[in-house]
């Protein structure tokens, strides 16, 4: 039987403030608690640069990580997590590096407008269009538009596996990949699964704060029941691109990520399950804060391995 990693103990019992049962953070305090959060050490890659492009309603700030090497290069675009309301190009900063020195391919992150100034359909819609914008703009890019995969963690992991779905129905452009790193996959039930019992509290990500970030991201009732809110309510999975889903052990949102693993393989798509024993929600992250990789480094492995596999 698993336990929780060393790391991520001394993580929840040093380095994070710890939440009083039954209090449900403001917006402020989730922002600053997270920006205060110390960064840890990041890969150096050959290039990097900070581009804007047009949106549907507003400029996207996006971030294009290029490695070593000739190319063209086969393409991720990566959505940040953050619960809907948190998180930009510097949060993630180091796990776009990872994933770039792990893959060798080009990376472009998207600064996606959050709730609760802008909720739902803000998000999705915001990163759809800067999918289609690498994908249309691929050549400039020196990337490879028929190798374009699409990557995010916890709600970063919801909008991409919402931008395959969007793909698939909408056109516009092709997916061939898409990571998901213990994603949301489902609207708040926190009694729908065990995990939430299990790991709800304790763990950094908590019951109440999944309430909270639900409430600040759909506001509208007519959204409710959008499967652009929760792929996992989707009847229509079939068709999409093969995909990567790396779940947490310690994580109320592990069993979610999995049964949504599940029901694309039921729908006939091509699957990998990993669950990450010892762990908790948003690990990607806290590696880099503790200044080691070692730990991690198999997981970024698997990531660059499935995003090669062509």
């Amino acid at each position: 039987m698993a336990v929780l990693h060393p790391k991520m103990r001394f993580f929840l019992e040093n380095l994070i403030t710890p939440i009083p049962e039954g209090y449900v953070p403001s917006l402020e305090d989730i922002r600053s608690r997270n920006s205060d959060v110390p960064k840890g050490s990041v890969e150096e890659v050959h290039q990097v640069e900070d581009r804007v492009i047009s949106g549907p309603e507003s400029d996207i700030k996006v971030r294009i990580y290029t490695p070593e090497g000739e190319g063209p290069f086969p393409v991720v675009v990566f959505f940040h997590g953050g619960g809907f309301v948190y998180g930009d190009l510097e949060t993630h900063d180091s796990v776009c590096r990872s994933i770039v020195k792990a893959s060798n391919q080009l990376l472009v992150a998207v600064d996606y407008r959050l709730a609760p100034e802008h909720p739902f359909p803000a998000a999705p819609n915001d990163c759809f269009a800067a999918a289609k914008w690498v994908y249309e703009h691929a050549e400039e890019l020196n990337a490879e538009r028929t190798k374009l995969a699409v990557a995010g963690d916890s709600a970063g992991g919801n909008l991409a596996a919402v931008v395959a779905m969007m793909a698939k129905e909408q056109g516009g452009l092709e997916i061939a990949k898409q990571v998901l790193l213990y994603p949301v996959t489902d609207r708040y039930q926190p009694g729908k699964y065990p995990s939430y019992t299990e790991n709800g509290s304790g763990y950094f990500l908590t019951t109440d704060a999944m309430g909270f970030f639900g409430r600040q991201y759909v506001q509208d009732p007519q959204h409710a029941d959008n499967p652009y809110t929760a792929p996992i309510t989707s009847s229509n999975l079939n068709g999409l691109p093969p995909a990567l889903v790396i779940t947490a052990e310690y994580d109320p949102l592990r069993d979610e990520g999995e049964l949504y693993a599940e029901k694309l393989q039921q729908a006939g798509v091509p699957v990998v399950i990993r669950r990450e024993e010892g762990q908790i929600h948003g690990f990607f992250n806290l590696f880099g804060i503790m200044d080691s990789k070692e730990d991690i480094k198999d997981v970024y492995e698997r990531i660059g391995s499935f995003l090669n596999e062509y």
